[in-house]
């Protein structure tokens, strides 16, 4: 497990050190990339939360990991997922995407992460209502840094491009989180609000504004 200081080296580092080591067949060049480059706006925005959450340092330390490599389990999909040059995606498409929770568990496991990484990583499509995945947790049965992760990677993802669709605005991301937010820990999602109004959440701003100018995904231009 590779800890550092800098966001891009610890999710660059953890992420080839799961693919190299338990990744096995073709990988989509382009999953690898976003999965680097999502980490990494993840991981930023998960430790300016924890900061916020003035949660303890060997818990953040664990916490930043976990959230680099979240979607370490979709590198084994790209072969099975077809929608790219589509606008939607298709029912049987995300039947498998949501095949990444175990997936990413058993690479994790393979490779000696903690358990506490694992289960941060496994569960961080839960939903606090219960109706997420995989197991259908609900409130504080989900592990707290599943939930800190849901919150981030819910915002981080609406606001980046995806093959799919375009990203939505940042005031839009966070109007569309507050209709679902029966999905999110509401002490967690109202602490993300207080950091999204403040001068801090520039940072993922200029994250964001960098990852999406990359992306080379068409939408029909």
């Amino acid at each position: 497990m590779y800890k550092g200081t800098d966001d891009f080296e610890r999710v660059y580092h953890n992420i080839m050190n799961v693919y190299k080591r338990t990744v096995n067949g073709a990988v989509v060049q382009e999953d690898l990339e976003d999965a680097i480059d999502h980490g990494v706006m993840v991981t930023k925005t998960v430790r300016l939360l924890c900061d916020s959450l003035e949660l303890s340092e060997e818990f953040k330390e664990q916490l930043l990991v976990a959230a680099g490599l979240h979607d370490i389990g979709k590198l084994q999909l790209g072969q099975v997922l077809y929608g790219r040059d589509k606008d939607t995606m298709k029912i049987e498409e995300m039947r498998y995407m949501r095949m990444h929770a175990d997936n990413a568990r058993k690479m994790l496991l393979a490779c000696g992460y903690p358990d506490a990484i694992v289960q941060a990583v496994y569960h961080h499509h839960e939903n606090f209502d219960g109706s997420g995945y995989p197991d259908n947790l609900a409130g504080s049965k989900i592990p707290l840094s599943a939930r800190i992760i849901k919150v981030c990677d819910t915002f981080c993802a609406l606001v980046s491009e995806r093959p799919y669709r375009r990203a939505f605005e940042f005031d839009t991301a966070l109007e569309m989180m507050i209709e679902d937010s029966k999905d999110l820990d509401m002490g967690i999602f109202l602490e993300f609000m207080k950091l999204y109004n403040s001068d801090e959440f520039e940072e993922i701003r200029e994250s964001a504004a960098y990852i999406n100018q990359k992306k080379h995904y068409l939408h029909g231009a």
